[in-house]
């Protein structure tokens, strides 16, 4: 099982109410449930970060889907790893949104994440677009 965190930029402005918004978490909830995959989506202006795992073939599927949208560029891994278990083993897609409490959400969501890099990389995203808000 793998573990890949990234980062990306939207095309266009995101706001939590965009339909668009809404149908893309709705199909990658249903993609990841189908399989196997778990993770977190924070949105932070136009910047995305995401964090997904499960089984590597499904993981490099979901990821070379994720580079080929053209909804949005500069796609950058920032970690790829082998893990024992699952940092979100409950969630198809967790989703979080910028907002003057993101990091205050974002702390919640992540409080039973183990691993410090992965709890730094989250929270360090939050912080600085919660500045933005």
């Amino acid at each position: 099982m793998e573990q890949i965190i990234y980062i990306s930029t939207s095309r266009a402005p995101v706001r939590p109410t965009d339909e668009e918004l809404q149908h893309i978490l709705s199909v990658s909830r249903r993609n990841n449930a189908r399989d196997g995959l778990s993770g977190l989506l924070v949105v932070g202006g136009r910047r995305f970060l995401q964090v997904l795992e499960g089984p590597s073939e499904a993981l490099n599927r979901a990821f070379n889907r994720i580079r080929g949208d053209e909804r949005h560029f500069a796609v950058v891994e920032l970690t790829r790893r082998a893990i024992e278990q699952r940092s979100f083993p409950e969630w198809d897609m967790g989703f979080e949104v910028q907002g003057k409490h993101l990091t205050e959400v974002v702390g919640k969501l992540i409080a039973d994440v183990e691993d410090p890099l992965l709890r730094a990389q989250v929270d360090g995203f939050a912080k600085i677009h919660s500045k933005a808000a």
